[in-house]
């Protein structure tokens, strides 16, 4: 599935010899980069803690990437691509160097150019073989094995002389391609590696997609980067990302399925040898120029208008009302509740959106004034009630969907204010299964009761902090959910095929533009029919897509851990809203481990459960942090107030930790965002505060710096202790008394397990120390 169609290397070796970018870089010719006769010896990097080797100074300063420009249009299934690169000489000294541009296996360049500083250069093309010897010499001189994972295929390479002193040096290349189609799955791929010994990272970086295709666009999709797609029309989209002084990683992928179904699904797999295996599954509607198709719906607005929603919190649910009313549909029918200490309707029924009902509702959001208690029974007792007091849904024959938007600041204060009893009593009066939408403004509010409560009801709960805005919060939304297509929607799966697990456990309505993102577990094999059903205006719909379930795919490995990530936010919340068992804890924790999905909260339970079952300390993945005594007590009443606190800071933001893992669509994007999330719950800023010793003063914000320090690469978790990379997998392996051998780096063993193994070659660029495990063996890498 993976088609190379862009390549970014941020390498800047231990000797500091090499400067890369967008598509290629630049290695700086040998004369310059020798160690000096007496080699000062290495120093920690600065505002790291724990504290990261990099090497001792050297002659020259490396070059740096100032930035890099991607643009890419893909017609169909050809995709050009122009890269414009930026480089910049910070030495006194003119160098020399040779620009190259790997390859890897199964990338078929039809048109390939390169201009350096607007003039047209030809550039050679190196067969496999001969790129990796380019690859390996320069590994072993330089005594640093970055570039080792992309010792695989072939390359171009040209000369670059001058490299002025204090001078730029752009290099723009341009190419096509011909990308692969899966069952009318598209995927187009950036690779992206961070530079770990860079001193900074680009000041600018952009990528841009434009897509366009002869038959609607139904899904569009990146499992890795959280992209802002624009759809214009049914078969045209842009797709893309900017960034300043952060480093671009992991990967770009971006899968994109054109067909002429009304709704397109698609299924990827990833299936270890001898495991069950995960799958994704792809249902999207895109954005259909019929608007027939868009189903007439019901809405009531429910808002919180108590004493406490004075102020900005008011005003800005104001101008999120006055945006959702603007932007209902001909035919929709909807309805305003306020409530306090008591409750008011705006029409005392769902009346049919027009002019006039939008002028009253103008009128009456106008007049919204903050007083009083919170009657939240009552108000979504009367919400639920309002298609019965409004006779029938709409036309003859027509189903029409209802979905509550509910706004709240508070916990109940006036009439049933137990928060088991509201739910019981509601789920009594949902026989429709009406969809409920919380929003949940400042840290005052009832989580578990919110979360429960759109959790019935196959809605969602979103929690506005008091530094954000509501009225963009509520917009957003409703923007999302503006044209409902299908509802209802329900998934069957051949008699062959036993799925599991799935994460969403509950399938949401699909709206025009928006799109289901399914990730589970399978077991058993071979070609099956899967077929979706659900309600599209009125008349009941299926859906049937022939798919492949495999007995081993070795590709879309990422599959695997956004399940995963999923499968966590999921257990966590369990723990948090029904208490916690050994088995949940357990899951959590292994999973946590495996797929490197950590937080201060996963990484206590990491270093708990491994001095529980006694792991012999030279193993343990967070081996700083299982000796730090202070931190590991934060996180034991970090751990413990997460689980017991309903509403406050705490309870919120751990309630929005575990939606970004729930709700994942990629799995390291949404690691940062939880990473963040859970930071602020243990009361710390995103900066790091270290004391003069480079040491973190605050055993919090050591928590938080000790849940970083792995990296998952290439389908493994890596923990970084005493600059040794460890494969998580050793644990087990070594219990079970696994074969060990031991290759030192730079030796012909080692350059004959990356040819004999190529899937080792990502796990070798970690570093000098790495431990992996391949089948049934441990490799054990060492520098001397």
């Amino acid at each position: 599935m993976r088609r190379l169609l862009f390549f970014w290397v941020w390498a800047l070796l231990l000797a500091g010899s090499i400067s890369a970018g967008a598509l290629g870089l630049i290695v700086v010719d040998e004369a310059h980069w020798l160690p000096p006769r007496h080699p000062l010896p290495p120093r920690p990097i600065p505002s790291q803690w724990p504290p990261r080797w990099m090497p001792a100074p050297r002659p020259y300063a490396p070059l740096e990437l100032r930035s890099a420009r991607v643009n890419t249009t893909i017609s169909d299934q050809v995709a050009a691509t122009r890269v414009d690169q930026e480089f910049y000489n910070p030495n006194a000294a003119r160098l020399e160097g040779t620009f190259i541009f790997p390859i890897p296996p199964g990338a078929h360049l039809d048109r390939f150019t390169m201009e350096i500083d607007g003039v047209k250069v030809d550039a050679e093309l190196l067969s496999a073989a001969k790129a990796r010897e380019l690859y390996e010499g320069i590994v072993r001189k330089a005594q640093d094995p970055a570039l080792m994972e992309y010792a695989g295929g072939e390359l171009f390479k040209v000369r670059i002389f001058p490299i002025e002193p204090n001078r730029s040096k752009r290099v723009t290349i341009s190419y096509t391609q011909l990308l692969k189609s899966d069952r009318g799955l598209v995927a187009f791929t950036l690779p992206l590696s961070a530079g770990r010994f860079s001193s900074a990272p680009p000041r600018e970086l952009s990528a841009k997609i434009e897509l366009n295709t002869r038959r609607p666009l139904k899904s569009i999709y990146s499992p890795t980067h959280n992209l802002e797609i624009k759809r214009r029309g049914e078969k045209e989209a842009t797709a893309g990302f900017e960034m300043e002084g952060a480093w671009p990683e992991p990967d770009l992928v971006l899968y994109f399925a054109p067909e002429e179904d009304d709704v397109g699904l698609h299924l990827i797999t990833h299936r270890r040898a001898g495991e069950d295996g995960y799958f994704l599954l792809l249902a999207s509607p895109g954005l259909a120029e019929d608007n027939r198709k868009v189903v007439p719906r019901d809405l009531v607005f429910v808002l919180d208008t108590s004493g406490s929603m004075a102020g900005k919190k008011l005003d800005q649910a104001r101008k999120a009302l006055e945006f959702c009313v603007e932007n209902l549909n001909d035919g929709d029918r909807f309805e305003i509740i306020r409530f306090a200490t008591e409750v008011e309707a705006l029409f005392g029924k769902l009346t049919r959106w027009d002019s006039g009902s939008r002028e009253g509702a103008r009128e009456f959001i106008r007049r919204l004034k903050p007083l009083g208690g919170t009657a939240i029974d009552e108000a979504l007792r009367k919400a639920l009630g309002t298609r019965e007091n409004s006779g029938a849904s709409g036309k003859p024959g027509e189903a029409r969907p209802l979905a509550i938007i509910f706004l709240t600041d508070g916990r109940p204060t006036i009439g049933v204010t137990d928060e088991q009893e509201i739910l019981a009593g509601l789920k009594t009066c949902n026989t429709e299964r009406t969809r409920v939408f919380c929003f949940g403004i400042g840290t005052d509010v009832n989580t578990h009761f919110l979360d429960k409560l759109a959790g019935h009801t196959r809605g969602s709960t979103e929690y506005v902090l008091p530094e954000e805005d509501l009225e963009v919060k509520v917009s957003s939304f409703f923007a999302r959910i503006k044209d409902p297509v299908l509802s209802d929607p329900a998934l069957k799966f051949p008699g062959g095929i036993r799925v599991s697990k799935l994460h969403p456990t509950e399938l949401p309505d699909l709206f025009l533009g928006e799109q289901l993102v399914l990730a589970g577990r399978y077991s058993g094999k071979g070609d099956a029919a899967i077929i979706l059903n659900g309600e599209i205006a009125g008349s009941t719909r299926k859906f049937t897509y022939e798919a492949n379930f495999p007995e081993r795919e070795e590709a879309n490995e990422f599959i695997a851990r956004l399940w995963a990530t999923r499968r966590v936010g999921y257990l966590l919340d369990a723990i948090r809203l029904r208490g916690e068992n050994a088995e949940l804890r357990e899951e959590v924790t292994e999973l946590a481990r495996e797929y490197g999905i950590v937080t201060p909260y996963t990484s206590y339970l990491i270093v708990e459960d491994e001095a529980r079952r006694q792991v012999p300390e030279r193993l343990r993945s967070f081996q700083n942090f299982d000796r730090d005594s202070a931190a590991r007590a934060a996180g034991r009443q970090a751990w413990g107030v997460y689980k017991s606190e309903k509403a406050g800071d705490v309870a919120v933001l751990g309630a929005r930790n575990n939606s970004f893992l729930r709700s994942a669509q990629a799995p390291s994007a949404s690691a940062g965002g939880s990473l963040q999330e859970s930071r602020r719950a243990l009361g710390i800023s995103m900066a790091a505060k270290p004391s003069a010793s480079g040491q973190p003063v605050d055993e919090r914000e050591r928590l938080a710096q000790y849940s970083q320090q792995s990296r998952f690469v290439a389908g493994k978790n890596f923990f970084e202790n005493e600059g040794q990379w460890l494969d998580a997998a050793v644990q087990s392996q070594a219990k079970a008394k696994a074969r060990q051998v031991r290759i030192k780096f730079g030796s012909p063993e080692y350059f004959e397990l990356a040819q004999k193994h190529p899937e080792t070659r990502p796990w070798l660029a970690l570093g000098n120390n790495v431990q992996f495990v391949v089948a049934d063996t441990i490799y054990d890498i060492y520098e001397r």
